[in-house]
This record gives structure tokens, sequence and C-alpha cells, in this order.
């Protein structure tokens, strides 16, 4: 007898260990959203600075910024798990060719369908985030309609199958993206 209440006694505990108490507040679910965004910042910023140190000298060397340090930059900040880069619908580096999943999201922006941040649902619980790219003032002298001289050599030498090029201040240049 003692045996069958310590038995059933073992059984309630174990089970009312295994379920949530319904005044017990669950876990907070994160927003893949902000995650994504907040993956992305550092990113960004280090980008931002490195290529504003490199316009210091010129657009000539701010294109060694896009082509050396972007892709360092991405692969530092790439870590337990987390992906980041960036790419386009026009190329300028084959390397920056897009994830699958970026794919119809790129298409998305391209179409006019999508504006702003977009979250994709990926398998296994991950999540892709990207956010458009837009052109800045600065940007059209690396990728504008009209590049000076030495800008479109330096350009062609290290890109001879470069498409990123005849873009306006506003147009969309592509996409910075991670997955987490």
């Amino acid at each position: 007898m003692k045996f069958r209440i310590m038995l059933i006694a073992l059984l309630v505990a174990s089970l009312g260990a295994c379920s949530k108490q319904a005044n017990e507040p669950e876990a907070p679910v994160e927003d893949p959203a902000a995650k994504g965004a907040a993956l992305l910042g550092p990113f960004k910023a280090n980008l931002m600075q490195a290529f504003s140190t490199g316009m210091q000298e010129g657009p000539v060397s701010a294109i060694s910024v896009c082509r050396d340090e972007a892709p360092g930059i991405a692969t530092r900040l790439s870590v337990d798990g987390v992906r980041m880069g960036r790419s386009s619908h026009k190329l300028r580096n084959p390397d920056n060719a897009p994830p699958e999943w970026l794919v119809p999201v790129l298409d998305a922006y391209v179409g006019g369908d999508s504006q702003g941040p977009q979250v994709v649902e990926l398998a296994d619980g991950r999540h892709g985030y990207a956010e458009p790219i837009m052109m800045q003032g600065m940007c059209v002298m690396c990728h504008g309609s009209n590049l000076q001289p030495a800008v479109a050599a330096r350009t062609a030498e290290l890109y001879p199958e470069d498409q990123a090029t005849g873009y306006a201040e506003g147009d969309l240049r592509g996409v910075f993206w991670v997955d987490f």
C-alpha cells in the first residue's frame, strides 16, 4: 500500500513538472525581423565606416573597400550559425550571388512588390532577413551611368563581367541579408 501511494505521488509529481502551470508566463518569442535587423546592424555600421575611410582617398580606393573589406566584415560577423552578406539582381562581384532563399525576395524588390525589410522562414527553425540597399548620392560615383575614367578602368579590371552600373540615386542597388 505504501509503495502504491509513493508510486502515485511520484507519477503526479512528474506529470506536474512536465506540464506548464497556468499562471507561468510563456517564454518570450524573439521577433525574427528584430533579430535580423540587430544582426545586420554591426555589418552595416562597419561597412559604412570602412567605406567612408576609403572615400577619403577617392572612389577608386572605395572600390577596394567593397571588394576586399566588405566580405571580411561579413565573415567576421558570421558566427554561431549566422551568415550574412550583400547581394543584388545586378551583380558586380559573382561571389555575392544570392543564397537560394533570397532570390524570390530580390525579385519582389525589383518588381516593386516589396520595399521594406523581409523575413523568410527557412528549414529547421531558421530565418532569412533582407533589407533593401537604395542608391545614395555617393554610390553613383561607382554605380552610376557616368563613371570617371579611373573608376571605370579599375572596375573593369577587377570585375570584367560587372552588371552594377547605370543606377541613379534612389534606385534599388541590392540587399543586405542575414540568415540565422
